[in-house]
């Protein structure tokens, strides 16, 4: 009986760490630009992720953050050019549950015009 326990036990435990609310905070980055992105660098205040270069309509791999919010510091470079999204603070801002999400990072290609949506996938 004590084996039964421990073994149903074990399963449920096992069942719940294999959920997809356990996978962490998952974010990529999409090119929704018509220009090509390189050193494409976020920080969410909770992990920061080389990106490296993405092309025009490109979208990245997954990236695991321990913390993110709806908005990151952005860099990156363009037409020669470094752009960022400089966050002031994340004050009054909800922290992001686990799941898979996606900035869309587009920009006209100059330095002062980047923009964000933030995607729930």
């Amino acid at each position: 009986m004590k084996n039964l326990l421990f073994f149903l036990l074990a399963f449920f435990l096992f069942l719940y760490g294999c959920s997809p609310e356990n996978d962490g905070i998952r974010i990529r980055i999409k090119n929704t630009s018509t220009f090509n992105y390189e050193n494409v660098y976020v920080n969410t205040s909770g992990g920061e992720y080389d990106y490296g270069n993405l092309q025009a309509g490109e979208t990245s791999v997954y990236r695991e953050f321990e913390l993110a919010y709806q908005y990151a510091y952005i860099r990156l470079e363009v037409n020669s050019d470094t752009v960022a999204i400089q966050p002031i603070d994340y004050v009054g801002e909800t922290p992001l549950k686990n799941g898979k999400y996606t900035y869309e990072v587009t920009t006209d290609g100059t330095r002062q015009n980047l923009g964000l949506v933030f995607k729930v996938d």
